[in-house]
Order: C-alpha cells, then sequence, then structure tokens
C-alpha cells in the first residue's frame, strides 16, 4: 500500500487523538472533509487502519500489576486448545505465538500480585497441555506508541 504526505499527516493526526474532528484534519491538512473521509475509507480497505478504539487507563480501575508470562507448551499439538483456553481468561490481554525459549508469551493485566499469583496458579497452570511457565512482572512502562508512518 503505497501513502502520500497527505495520507501520512491524516494517520498522525488519529494516532495522536481518534476523536480528532474530520473538518480539524480537514483544515490542518488542506483539503476538504469530504476528501478526509475517502482517503480514509481507502486507508481502511487496504486494512492499513486496523480500526479505531479507546483506550483505557488500567491503573485507574485498581490494575496495577502488568506481567509477562512465558508458556512452555508440551507439544506444538496442544497450540490450538491452549490458545482457546487462554481466550477465556479476561486478565490476558495480548498473546505472542514466539520463537526462542517459550512458545507462547502473554501480556497480564491483574488488581495486585495475589491476584497474578492466583491467575497463574488457579486458570494458567491447569491448562491442560502447559508444561511450565516463567513470569516477568513489569516495574514500568516507558514507551507506549504505535508505529510511526
Amino acid at each position: 500500500m503505497k501513502i502520500d504526505g497527505i495520507d501520512k499527516k491524516i494517520i498522525r493526526s488519529l494516532i495522536k487523538d481518534a476523536r480528532t474532528p474530520i473538518l480539524s484534519i480537514a483544515r490542518d491538512v488542506g483539503i476538504s472533509g469530504a476528501a478526509i473521509h475517502q482517503r480514509l475509507r481507502k486507508l481502511e480497505k487496504s486494512d492499513l487502519i486496523d480500526g479505531y478504539q479507546m483506550m483505557i487507563n488500567s491503573k485507574s480501575l485498581g490494575y496495577t500489576t502488568t506481567a509477562f508470562i512465558g508458556l512452555h507448551l508440551e507439544t506444538s499439538a496442544v497450540l490450538t486448545s491452549v490458545i482457546k483456553r487462554l481466550k477465556e481468561i479476561p486478565e490476558i490481554v495480548e498473546c505472542h505465538y514466539t520463537t526462542g525459549s517459550f512458545t507462547l508469551f502473554v501480556k497480564v493485566l491483574c488488581k495486585d500480585e495475589m491476584s497474578l499469583l492466583l491467575l497463574l496458579d488457579r486458570k494458567i497452570k491447569l491448562i491442560k497441555g502447559v508444561l511450565k511457565l516463567e513470569t516477568f512482572c513489569s516495574l514500568n512502562q516507558y514507551i507506549k506508541r504505535q508505529i510511526l508512518v
């Protein structure tokens, strides 16, 4: 997908604040609101724009513990069933199939360390096919951003 300078300005504006009014973007870019809409539809159809979403501050809801868990599976044959079970756990916000030491690498948000312990012991460790796991607690997040265009 080829994108030009105008597309990049539109995308950057929406990455900064997805609620930016189309007419405000149009004024900044120097084209009509209708042209902005057309370009957005083109970018959406090309799958460059994957969607629009609101981001919740998880700490304001009491989720103070972020952890990453590396999962070792018994065999690759259980991958689909393990992922299905992981999807049922609401604290899991990301799951990646990886190379290296782990088969899967997941990101979880928990209220505190005790709820992380319970999540590990009562949910994740009990999933059939999970051989072992390693947990890494995040002390602070310094970078959180979209890829730049």
